[in-house]
């Protein structure tokens, strides 16, 4: 019979050796267009993944470390400056605006070049608008609706949806789409009603007004990080609250959350002759948007459904 202690040294040599556990890779993003609400998204990954941001204003970089954000310097009006872009996340999240002319975004042309000269990119979102659909009257519909666009700032958006829809196909990326509405918040940079009732700015009369349609911000940051965890191809949906009111009945809701007078009435007729031509085109387009597909499929519970909860955020 075999010693105890040859039987201990036979064991200890069988024993497979333990590698020491590598820590877990913390999974990247890139942020195209890193303002507030893109701030704000980062916010909401708490911490947990390395993040980059592209800025064309390097005064920015000191207050995006500050974030826990890397800034890189680029523009997206300049190709040349974009070329490491691609190689850097296999998430992206573009919140850049189109150009202010033409009828085209050349930005995101950009973007995509520079990121198709590496094959990191997996899942991509775009933060669209809503005004793609143009005016429908008031209708109420969903993401099926063909778009119809009545200005050059919405063709502009439907033209940046079509080259990023049209690149993901031939470059097997995962890429969808956020229609994104009016956007507001109490610590938005101009996001908040209440600057506009201090201005004494008129709304329409209810036989003339419009349905608009809302988001908080930080409701829209955390559709964005869903929608990079959980996005289908080619996906589009609404990142929209729950509120059905038209202009001028949110601006006198918020007016009594705020303790303001409400907003004086005019007919679309004096509109022309005392607001501005972009304030006018946004009086100009009435839609009740459908937000069932966003709920069902990205599974994020709005903290702020109505705007009556977010007014008071």
């Amino acid at each position: 019979m075999p010693h105890p202690a040859r039987l201990r040294s036979h064991h200890a040599a069988a024993a497979p050796r333990l590698r020491p556990l590598r820590p877990m890779r913390r999974p990247r993003l890139l942020v195209i267009g890193c303002g507030d609400v893109g701030q704000r998204a980062v916010q909401a990954l708490g911490g947990r993944w390395t993040v980059r941001a592209l800025t064309s204003q390097p005064e920015r970089a000191a207050d995006l470390r500050q974030r826990g954000i890397t800034p890189l310097i680029g523009n997206l009006d300049a190709p040349a400056t974009l070329r490491r872009l691609g190689a850097l996340a296999p998430r992206v999240l573009h919140l850049a605006p189109p150009p202010t002319t033409g009828d085209d975004d050349p930005r995101t042309r950009h973007l995509l070049q520079a990121l198709g000269r590496h094959t990191v990119c997996q899942r991509l979102v775009y933060g669209s608008t809503t005004g793609v659909y143009g005016d429908t009257g008031g209708a109420r519909f969903d993401e099926t609706r063909p778009v119809a666009p009545a200005n050059a700032r919405a063709r502009r958006r439907v033209a940046a949806e079509s080259t990023l829809r049209g690149w993901a196909l031939v470059h097997g990326v995962t890429a969808s789409i956020l229609r994104i509405p009016g956007i507001y918040a109490g610590d938005r940079p101009g996001g908040h009603p209440r600057e506009r009732l201090a201005r004494g700015t008129p709304v329409l009369r209810h036989e003339d007004d419009v349905y608009t349609n809302h988001i908080h911000a930080n409701d829209l940051a955390r559709l964005c990080v869903a929608a990079l965890l959980r996005g289908r191809p080619q996906r589009i949906w609404h990142a929209c609250d729950d509120t059905e009111l038209k202009m001028g009945d949110y601006f006198d809701l918020a007016a009594r959350l705020c303790g303001l007078p409400l907003p004086r009435r005019i007919s679309r007729e004096e509109a022309r002759t005392q607001l501005s031509p972009m304030l006018l085109s946004f009086m100009g387009e009435s839609r009740r948007l459908d937000n069932q597909r966003m709920k069902r499929e990205l599974r994020t519970v709005l903290r702020y459904p109505e705007v009556s909860a977010g007014l008071l955020a």
